[in-house]
């Protein structure tokens, strides 16, 4: 089979593999229809992610139908169609049973990291009943690919974490793929202004699109000034922190309202000050976390209500053959517009 892999040169590259095997007996093969790219796949590149070595085939998100299944596997047969969890889940840990399944002792986030993703023509998914998820008929397959991860990273890391609230303020510092995410979702809580701060201005465009009441373009070093006149210098209830550099965490630090809450999404590689000196006094809470994914099914209630439409975030379709040139795109999204990337076999 072709398939994308990171490369010893911290490229990516397009190659020959085998196509998978059944290895346990929750496994399943999953010929994939559709698949996509994260930013964490770029952080991979990057060489901060040291859990996904050179030679990994990357990608932790897709939809599919199924190929072939292990003896232990009871949900799903030949020919099903389904989404692909980022978060492989053995649902039987003592982290699964406190629906922690990004830390599953014998799971999490392996896919594109510890063991062959997606960005292939097929897949081995471990814990298939756990991490598959069936797709109705009719269902738009290729809007469906934002449920692997990136809606229910915005929506656990950053809404339910930052404690949103109906008539509560919001500030969501990134405007990428993730961001908007959260943008989309947090609007479920009605709160009574999302401020999204970035600093390339059509990014800020399609999320005025999208719901945001305001738009601050932080490139001029004034964003908190901004946010604090907006507000009447109280600050905002919730700030999300999206991008995952030392800047603009501290830009949350300096925008959070006292008794607030900073929800960090980032994948962070370097080190980021946490200004205590500042804050010790202000009651706030802060957030990490892993998308664990466990909102999937709700997400799927949504997205068929029409109360969300993730197909508002794919701005670009590649074949799996253009690899190489989808992460040129993704990876360099001021200049291409690029939201997410949807990547088929052909």
């Amino acid at each position: 089979m072709k398939a994308l892999v990171y490369s010893k040169s911290g490229k990516i590259a397009l190659e020959d593999r085998p196509k998978p095997e059944i290895t346990a007996p929750g496994d399943a093969i999953v010929r994939i229809v559709h698949t996509t790219i994260c930013g964490t796949d770029l952080h991979i590149l990057k060489g901060d992610v040291p859990t996904a070595t050179p030679g990994r085939v990357l990608g932790h998100e897709g939809v599919g139908v199924i190929d072939s299944v292990g003896a232990a596997v009871t949900s799903f047969k030949k020919g099903d169609h389904v989404l692909i969890s980022c978060v492989s889940a053995c649902g039987t840990c003592s982290f699964c049973r406190k629906q922690m399944y990004s830390h599953c002792i014998h799971g999490g986030w392996i896919l594109g990291n510890a063991i062959d993703g997606t960005q292939a023509e097929f897949v081995r998914t471990p814990f298939a009943d756990m991490s598959l998820y069936h797709i109705p008929k009719g269902a738009d397959e290729e809007a469906l690919v934002m449920l692997s991860d990136i809606l229910p990273t915005g929506f656990e890391c950053g809404v339910l974490n930052g404690k949103v609230e109906p008539g509560s303020t919001v500030a969501i510092v990134g405007a990428g793929p993730v961001g908007l995410a959260a943008l989309l979702t947090a609007q479920f809580y009605s709160p009574s202004a999302i401020i999204m701060i970035d600093i390339d201005d059509n990014r800020l465009k399609i999320a005025k699109t999208f719901g945001a009441t305001d738009v601050i373009n932080s490139a001029d070093g004034k964003a908190t000034a901004a946010v604090m006149k907006l507000t009447d210098k109280a600050g905002v209830d919730t700030v999300i922190e999206a991008v995952g550099i030392p800047a603009t965490f501290e830009l949350c630090q300096q925008i959070v309202a006292a008794g607030g809450t900073i929800a960090n999404i980032g994948v962070h590689g370097k080190p980021a000050d946490l200004h205590l000196e500042k804050l010790w006094d202000r009651n706030i809470a802060i957030t990490t976390r892993l998308v664990d994914t466990a909102t999937i099914p709700m997400l799927f209630k949504t997205t068929a209500a029409k109360t969300i439409d993730p197909a508002l975030l794919i701005s670009h379709r590649f074949t799996l053959a253009e690899g190489e040139k989808a992460y040129e795109t993704f990876g360099n999204a001021a200049k291409t517009k690029a939201l997410k990337v949807i990547i088929s076999p052909a």
